[in-house]
């Protein structure tokens, strides 16, 4: 079965060009070092009436858009190889390492590995 990385974060709406930029180069190094799938979406529908909403999770500030994303892997093990590739490539450690503020607060963001349990 596949392993999931997730990820839920919020963006100022002003930085999603420069969220846009990075995550496309970033998903292309996934992708090189063995990703199945990358995925990068932008919140739409998030007044839901059941459960908790992102929005009430995340509580994003006036100007902030939600993200979830999640990049898909053979196996938790073809995860962690990938991830160690994909840290120690010289293009990821030159976007990490640019001396830029990230285009969102990295300390609100919502991170987490997944065993699938059904994937059709």
């Amino acid at each position: 079965m596949s392993y999931v990385d997730g990820f839920v974060l919020p963006v100022p709406e002003s930085n999603l060009k420069q969220y846009r930029s990075i995550a496309q180069k970033a998903g292309k190094i996934w992708k090189e070092h063995g990703a199945l799938h990358y995925v990068e979406a932008l919140g739409d529908d998030l007044d839901v009436q059941f459960g908790a909403s992102f929005k009430k999770v995340i509580k994003p500030k006036p100007g902030e858009t939600i993200l979830f994303s999640f990049i898909v892997f053979k196996s938790r093990a073809d995860r962690d190889r990938v991830n160690a590739k994909v840290m120690s490539d010289p293009r990821m450690k030159k976007m990490m390492e640019s001396g830029g503020e990230m285009p969102f607060d990295v300390k609100r963001m919502c991170y987490g590995g997944f065993k699938s349990i059904i994937d059709m």
